[in-house]
């Protein structure tokens, strides 16, 4: 018997770190705050749209990432004078973008997965799916040159899915060690007989 309560700290142990891991996961972990400088796109002439200048590298997202649920909060400084969007890299085929980041398309020509001309306050938020994604910006009308911060906060959690497994199997761990450990037929014996 008391081999079996020895044996029964196993799955506690891995049961627990189960039951720890999900509450971990939903209060998130946030990662440090990004802060870089982004030159604002000037617009002179919105009649003809404004032109949109996109980064020249890809944010690209494993496949695996679809065990994590990470949350981009991305605000800029000037939202009165300018725009930023995520868009699906594949753009970069048929808008790309010079040597200064410029492109030769307007807002018009781009489908946004977070952000974009009509997102308000200064911020939006994306949740990273796997793929190739790139941010764009675009002066609004009659914007100059110049330039602003853009802050890129970061919050991860697995998974709802991922944490509904692991609250699963650890919940069934800290049962089984229990039960291992103080078996109930036994308790009830001693309870009948008391």
């Amino acid at each position: 018997m008391n081999m079996v309560r020895i044996l029964s700290v196993l799955p506690g142990a891995i049961g627990s770190v189960c039951v720890l891991l999900v509450l971990g996961s939903l209060l998130g972990i946030g990662l440090e705050e990004s802060r870089t400088d982004v030159p604002i796109v000037p617009c002179t002439d919105d009649s003809v749209g404004c032109p949109v200048g996109m980064t020249t590298d890809d944010l690209d997202v494993p496949s695996s990432f679809f065990l994590l649920d990470i949350q981009l909060n991305v605000q800029w400084d000037d939202p009165d004078r300018s725009w930023i969007g995520v868009v699906d890299a594949k753009y970069k085929d048929d808008c790309p973008p010079d040597s200064n980041g410029l492109t030769s398309c307007t807002s018009d020509d781009f489908e946004y997965e977070a952000g974009g001309p009509n997102s308000d306050g200064g911020e939006f938020e994306f949740t990273l799916k796997p793929g190739k994604y790139r941010f764009v910006t675009a002066g609004k009308d009659g914007s100059s040159l110049d330039e602003q911060i853009v802050t890129i906060n970061t919050e991860v959690h697995l998974s709802s899915f991922v944490e509904i497994v692991l609250g699963g199997i650890g919940i069934m761990l800290l049962a089984g060690a229990g039960e291992m450990a103080f078996p109930i037929k036994s308790l009830w014996k001693k309870f009948r007989g008391a």
